[in-house]
């Protein structure tokens, strides 16, 4: 019997409860779920700074009982095309999960990363599906950093307040 490959992909940094949410519902929908994990060259362009470090992130993941594999998207330093759709083409899934915050209006935006995404997916036959994880989207990696690290200088080593730099909203 061929197994269905579910995959979801994101910066995860850090991981928080929506995420773990997201990666439990994903895995229902098939048997193996592999997260593209975006590495740190993505994570500086988005940014500013990679709070931790992409090897640290990926252990964490492999580390949950639902993820059975962890993959680095494949961003060269300071990417142009924040898409994963080159991974995805590479990956193949049979179905590619998309959390609370990324849905159809992000996918029919031609600005968003989503929408070259959802081009490969659609090219090659990847079903998508949206709003997965319980709740919607009930955190937030940057809400969570800008909580905690609002007063400190950002570690991006502009000198700045975080709050001032990278953490405004």
């Amino acid at each position: 019997m061929k197994q269905i490959i579910v995959a979801v992909s994101g910066g995860f940094d850090p991981v928080h409860i929506g995420h773990v949410r997201m990666f439990s519902e994903a895995k229902k929908l098939g048997d193996k779920l592999v997260v593209i994990l975006n590495n740190d060259n993505w994570l500086k362009k988005k940014k500013g700074f990679a709070f931790m470090p992409e090897v640290e992130r990926k252990e964490l993941l492999e580390a949950l009982g639902c993820v059975d594999e962890v993959v680095f998207s494949k961003h060269l330093p300071d990417p142009q095309d924040m898409s994963v759709s080159e991974d995805l083409l590479d990956l193949r899934p049979h179905v590619f999960v998309n959390g609370g915050d990324r849905n159809e209006a992000n996918a029919a935006d031609p600005n968003s990363s989503l929408y070259k995404d959802i081009q490969a997916c659609e090219e090659v036959g990847i079903e998508i599906v949206y709003n997965i994880g319980e709740g919607g989207k009930v955190q937030s990696s940057s809400w969570l950093l800008m909580h905690y690290l609002e007063n400190v200088p950002c570690p991006c080593g502009s000198g700045k307040e975080w709050k001032y730099c990278h953490g405004a909203p």
